[in-house]
C-alpha cells in the first residue's frame, strides 16, 4: 500500500498521534504538572480540527472497507468542532474537581471514542462499521463512570454499557441476517430486494442503531445515563456521539438500503412521531436540567428524522445542517449547566430562578441556546428546522409535518420555562455571581457566534447542499 493511499486516513492518523503524544506527556509529567494535559489536549485537538478543513484526497482503501469523500470529511469536521468545544468546557472541571492523576484519562477516552467515530463514518464494510461503533461506545461508557466519588456516575456507566451491549447484539444479529441474505459485507457489493428475510435483518439493524440515537422506543437509557454521567460527558453523548450515528444512518439508508425504501420510510414515519411526542411530553415534567436536556435531545432526534424520511439530497443536506446547528445550540446550553454546576453545585430548574440578576451573560447564552433549540427566528435553530420541514414537505409527508409543528409548539413551552425561571421568577438566594475560566468563555462565545451566524450565512447551507447533490449524482 502506497503512502498516498495511507494518507486517505489522514484524520485517523492525526488522532492516533494525538493519543500517543498525550500518553507521552502523561508518562513524563510530574504529579503536580499533570494538569498541563488540559492545555496540551486542547491545543492538539485544535490542530486536529484545523487540519480537517485543509484540502484532502478522496478515495477508498482496504478493498473498499474504508471510504473518504467530501461529504464524510465535512461531517467529521462538524463533529470535531463539537469535540473541541467539549474539551474547552471540560478544563475547569478537571482542574478543580478531579484528581490530577486522572486528568489525562478523560482526554484519552474521548479521543479514542472520536477515532471510532471516524472509522464508523468512513466505513464501507459492515465489519468496519461495527468496529467503529464499538470503539465509539466503549470509551464513553468508561467516561460516564468517570466521577468515582458519585454512585450515580457508576450507575450511568453500568446502564450505558449494558444498553450498548444489548443494542450491539441486536445490531449484530441484523447484520448476520443481511449477510446471509446478500452474501457480502461490502456496501458496494450488497444487493437488497424487498424480501422478508432482508426486511427482518433491516429491522434488527435499525433497532440497534436507534439505541445510539435515542429513538423511541429505544430511548429508555438516555435520561438516567445523562443525569448520572459527568455533565461534560453528557454533552459529548448528546451531540457528537448522536450526530455521528445519525449521519451514518441516513448515509446507509439512501445508498445501501435504497431498495427497501418503502419499508424504512414506514418505520421512520412511526418512530418520528413517537420520538418527537414522547420526548417533548416527558421534557415538560423534568426539574433536573440534565434530564430536561436528555428528553429535549430525544425530541430533537425525532425532528431530525423528518429530514431522513425523504431519502433525498435536500433531506440529507438538512440533516447535516441541523447537526451543525445542534452542535452550537446544545453545547451552549450544556456549557451554562456545566458552569453553574461547577461553581454552585446546582442543576435543578428552580435553582435558576433569578439567575439573570447575578449572572446576566450566562442567562443570555442559555436563552439563545434554548430559543435556537426551539426554532425561534432569527436564530440558527429556526433555519435548521425550516429545512427539515421543507424536506418532509418535499416528500409529501404533510400529516407528519403537521405533527412536527404541533410538537414544536410544545417544545417552545418547556424551553420557555427555563427562560422564565432565569428572567422572571424571583429568588431571595439566587446563584451567586462568578466568572468562568478562559476556556469556558471561549467555548460559550464560539457557540453564541455559531447560533447567530450560521443561520444568516447562507453559503453554509448552500455548500452542504451542493455536496449532497453531488453525492446523489455520483
Amino acid at each position: 500500500m502506497s503512502l498516498q493511499q495511507l494518507l486517505l486516513m489522514r484524520h485517523e492518523w492525526i488522532l492516533i498521534a494525538s493519543v500517543l503524544i498525550l500518553l507521552g506527556f502523561e508518562l513524563n509529567f510530574s504529579e503536580e504538572k499533570k494538569s498541563n494535559s488540559i492545555v496540551v489536549a486542547a491545543i492538539l485537538f485544535a490542530i486536529v480540527t484545523l487540519v480537517g478543513f485543509l484540502p484532502a484526497a478522496t478515495g477508498s482503501i482496504f478493498g473498499g472497507m474504508y471510504i473518504t469523500d467530501p461529504l464524510r470529511i465535512l461531517m467529521k469536521n462538524i463533529l470535531n468542532l463539537g469535540v473541541l468545544i467539549v474539551f474547552l468546557q471540560s478544563g475547569s472541571w478537571l482542574r478543580t474537581k478531579i484528581n490530577y492523576n486522572r486528568v489525562t484519562e478523560f482526554y484519552l477516552l474521548i479521543l479514542t471514542s472520536v477515532i471510532g467515530l471516524n472509522f464508523m463514518i468512513s466505513s464501507g464494510h459492515f465489519l468496519m462499521f461495527y468496529l467503529g461503533l464499538e470503539l465509539l461506545t466503549i470509551p464513553i461508557a468508561a467516561a460516564a463512570s468517570y466521577d468515582q466519588f458519585k454512585s450515580k456516575s457508576a450507575e450511568a456507566g453500568i446502564k450505558l454499557i449494558l444498553s450498548a451491549a444489548f443494542s450491539s447484539a441486536i445490531l449484530l444479529f441484523g447484520l448476520s441476517i443481511l449477510y446471509g441474505a446478500s452474501g457480502s459485507m461490502y456496501f458496494q457489493e450488497v444487493k437488497f430486494s424487498v424480501d422478508l428475510l432482508q426486511v427482518l435483518g433491516f429491522v434488527f439493524f435499525f433497532s440497534g442503531i436507534a439505541f445510539k440515537i435515542s429513538i423511541v422506543p429505544f430511548h429508555l437509557w438516555t435520561a438516567d445515563v445523562y443525569e448520572g454521567s459527568p455533565t461534560n460527558v453528557t454533552s459529548y453523548l448528546s451531540v457528537v456521539s448522536k450526530g455521528a450515528a445519525i449521519f451514518v444512518l441516513i448515509l446507509l439508508l439512501v445508498t445501501l438500503f435504497e431498495p427497501l425504501r418503502q419499508v424504512w420510510q414506514q418505520v421512520i414515519y412511526g418512530t418520528a412521531i413517537f420520538t418527537m411526542t414522547i420526548g417533548n411530553l416527558f421534557a415538560i415534567r423534568q426539574q433536573n436540567l440534565k434530564r430536561f436536556l436528555a428528553f429535549s435531545s430525544i425530541a430533537q432526534a425525532g425532528f431530525i428524522l423528518l429530514g431522513v424520511i425523504g431519502g433525498s439530497a435536500l433531506g440529507m443536506a438538512s440533516v447535516i445542517y441541523f447537526v451543525l446547528v445542534y452542535v452550537f445550540s446544545n453545547l451552549a446550553a450544556f456549557g451554562v449547566v456545566i458552569a453553574i454546576e461547577e461553581n454552585a453545585g446546582k442543576v435543578n430548574m428552580d435553582d435558576y430562578n433569578g439567575l439573570y440578576k447575578t449572572n446576566p451573560r450566562l442567562s443570555l447564552v442559555m436563552m439563545l441556546a434554548l430559543f435556537s433549540l426551539a426554532g425561534i427566528p432569527p436564530l440558527a435553530g429556526f433555519f435548521g428546522k425550516f429545512f427539515l420541514f421543507t424536506a418532509a414537505a418535499e416528500g409529501g409527508y404533510y400529516v407528519l409535518l403537521f405533527i412536527a409543528v404541533m410538537n414544536t409548539i410544545i417544545s417552545l413551552y418547556y424551553y420557555l420555562l427555563v427562560v422564565k425561571a432565569m428572567f422572571i421568577n424571583k429568588n431571595d438566594l439566587p446563584v451567586g455571581y462568578f466568572q468562568s475560566d478562559y476556556f469556558t468563555r471561549v467555548a460559550l462565545s464560539a457557540c453564541v457566534v455559531g447560533i447567530l451566524v450560521v443561520g444568516f450565512y447562507s453559503p453554509v447551507f448552500e455548500y452542504i447542499q451542493k455536496l449532497c447533490f453531488n453525492y446523489f449524482n455520483l
